[in-house]
């Protein structure tokens, strides 16, 4: 695309003007294009200047969940590297979900500012205010069978505490399956869905709700976001959903690669290493009943085992668990 092009040409000359006449050779189109290019750029948030006889100087990039700020500079080789982006939509796993019945390969990322109908487990509702978080859908054709289909939801989970700890510098912690914690209040949601057969998986759709910029006001209750958090810490500025959001497809691509190579095993042993849940009391709220149990062990296919009253060893696959304080 030519904007891509342009801006491109402006981010390695980013201390420095770049003429008009050489962004028309560049781009292979008039001066009067090139203005409606750069003006399109602005429209989208780019600070761009532009002075007689110098040409065109990038200022500043909008913290904006668009193709080309998400592609750029990108570490990744699979995620990532088809970008669709929306100022709204209902949910982006829905849209996901509809391009992957399409066949759109695997590693594609849906992107939007604000969903009016995010979505969460058990068909809760994920509130995604304009701007203020991260909503967005990866679709996956792992070759895994429908059973194992937690595994993904975990290694999710690993991508993002670790990419908000190497962003953000916060100490997040995972509850099972899904959540990422910090303080005990909820800082990340993660979603999956799958189109399957009986013995196989056609596609994955991995949704991710990361609460960034949101304030305080907007949060709903038990909720954090990550700017929050900063301030809690002194530091009053918030945090780059751009940046944020590079690097949680690097490090899904890498846990996901790594998942391959290695098997699921390693993955496990990191989720424990992230997790404050196993070895705490639990409370599990499965199939109309509730009881309370010791989080003992995470199983070779992503389910908790807890440990209950009696003694008694039992699997949980599904279902709500908390930790008791």
């Amino acid at each position: 695309m030519l904007d891509e092009k342009i801006l491109n040409v402006l981010r390695h000359s980013k201390d420095s003007y770049v003429s008009g006449e050489e962004l028309c050779k560049l781009a292979g189109i008039s001066r009067a294009a090139i203005w409606k290019h750069i003006e399109k750029l602005r429209l989208e948030g780019y600070e761009i200047e532009a002075l007689p006889h110098l040409g065109y100087k990038l200022i500043a990039i909008p913290d904006s969940l668009i193709p080309s700020e998400i592609k750029w500079k990108l570490k990744t080789k699979v995620f990532g590297r088809s970008v669709i982006s929306y100022r709204k939509v209902d949910s982006t796993n829905i849209v996901a979900y509809e391009l992957a019945e399409k066949g759109m390969k695997e590693g594609a990322v849906i992107l939007a500012d604000e969903q009016a109908k995010g979505k969460g487990r058990h068909g809760r509702h994920w509130s995604s205010p304009s701007k203020g978080g991260i909503y967005m859908s990866c679709i996956l054709r792992p070759s895994i069978a429908p059973n194992e289909i937690s595994r993904i939801t975990l290694l999710a989970a690993i991508a993002v505490a670790q990419a908000i700890r190497d962003v953000a510098s916060l100490e997040v912690t995972i509850k099972w399956p899904n959540d990422i914690m910090i303080d005990h209040k909820k800082l990340c949601g993660i979603l999956t869905e799958m189109k399957a057969e009986q013995d196989r998986v056609d596609f994955v759709v991995l949704g991710i709700g990361i609460n960034v910029n949101i304030p305080m006001k907007q949060l709903p209750k038990g909720a954090a976001s990550i700017k929050e958090e900063l301030r809690h810490r002194g530091e009053k500025i918030g945090l780059s959903r751009v940046e944020l959001t590079k690097k949680v497809l690097e490090r899904l691509e890498e846990y996901y690669n790594l998942m391959k190579v290695e098997g699921f095993e390693p993955i496990i042993e990191m989720w424990k290493g992230l997790s404050a849940m196993i070895g705490s009391r639990v409370k599990v709220s499965l199939r109309g009943k509730t009881f309370e149990a010791l989080a003992h062990d995470i199983d070779p296919d992503g389910a908790l085992v807890v440990r209950t009253e009696s003694g008694v060893l039992e699997k949980i696959s599904s279902g709500d668990v908390i930790m008791v304080r």
